[in-house]
C-alpha cells in the first residue's frame, strides 16, 4: 500500500581511496584542532575569576537589616504572594520584649525559606516587598550536590551586620527620596531613648 507520493533517490556512490581511508577527514579535523591552540581561551578560574556582569543582574537573595542592625522583615507574605514560582515560605512570630534591636517590629520571620531550584530570579519578591527587606544581588548562587542544600534559610538570607551587602543600585531614585521623608513608620528606626519614655509608635 503506498502512503505518499513521494520518493527518495538513494545515492551509492564509490567511496575514491582518498575517503577509504580516511587520511584527509583526520587531517582536516587535526588543522582544526590545532587551529584553537593559538586562541584566546574562553573558560575562566572561577571564582578566583569572574566575569563582569551588569547592575541589573539578579542573583542570590538578601535579607536585609536597618541602619541599626535589626532585620526589616515583618513576614507580611507579600513575597511569597507575588512570587510566581511559590518558591518562598516563612512561618511569624511576635517579638518578644527586649528584642527591639533584633526586629523592627512587632512582627518578624521566624523562619524564612527560599528553594532556589524553584526561583526563577524574577525579582517579583523585591518589588512586592513594602519594607524593602529583600533584594536580589549580584551574588552568584553556589553550586551543591543535594537538593536540599538548595532550600536556604534566614542563616544563608539575612546579611551579617559586620558583611553588609550593597543595594544601592537596585533601588530606584523614588524609592531613595520616599526612604528621607521623616515622620513616616516606614523610615523610623528604634530607639530605646523614647520606648523608655513611653513614646508610643
Amino acid at each position: 500500500m503506498q502512503l505518499t507520493n513521494r520518493k527518495i533517490v538513494v545515492s551509492n556512490k564509490e567511496q575514491s581511496f582518498a575517503e577509504r581511508i580516511y587520511l584527509p577527514a583526520i587531517f582536516k579535523g587535526m588543522m582544526i584542532t590545532a587551529s584553537h591552540l593559538f586562541k584566546k581561551s574562553p573558560t575562566i578560574n572561577y571564582p578566583e575569576q569572574k566575569r563582569p556582569i551588569a547592575n541589573v543582574y539578579r542573583g542570590q537573595h538578601v535579607l536585609k537589616r536597618d541602619e541599626n542592625g535589626a532585620e526589616r522583615c515583618t513576614s507580611c507574605g507579600m513575597c511569597a504572594v507575588a512570587c510566581p514560582a511559590e518558591a518562598i515560605t516563612m512561618t511569624s512570630g511576635e517579638r518578644k520584649k527586649g528584642e527591639e534591636h533584633l526586629y523592627r517590629e512587632e512582627k518578624y520571620a521566624a523562619t524564612y525559606e527560599i528553594d532556589m531550584l524553584r526561583c526563577i530570579f524574577c525579582g517579583l519578591c523585591e518589588e512586592a516587598c513594602p519594607k524593602e527587606a529583600i533584594f536580589l544581588t549580584d551574588r552568584i548562587v553556589d553550586a551543591g550536590f543535594e537538593r536540599k542544600e538548595f532550600v536556604f534559610g534566614k542563616d544563608k538570607l539575612v546579611e551579617k551586620i559586620d558583611q553588609r551587602i550593597d543595594v544601592t543600585k537596585r533601588q530606584t531614585p523614588e524609592v531613595l527620596a520616599f526612604k528621607k521623608i521623616p515622620g513616616l513608620k516606614h523610615n523610623e528606626l528604634y530607639d530605646a531613648k523614647k520606648l523608655n519614655k513611653g513614646h508610643k509608635h
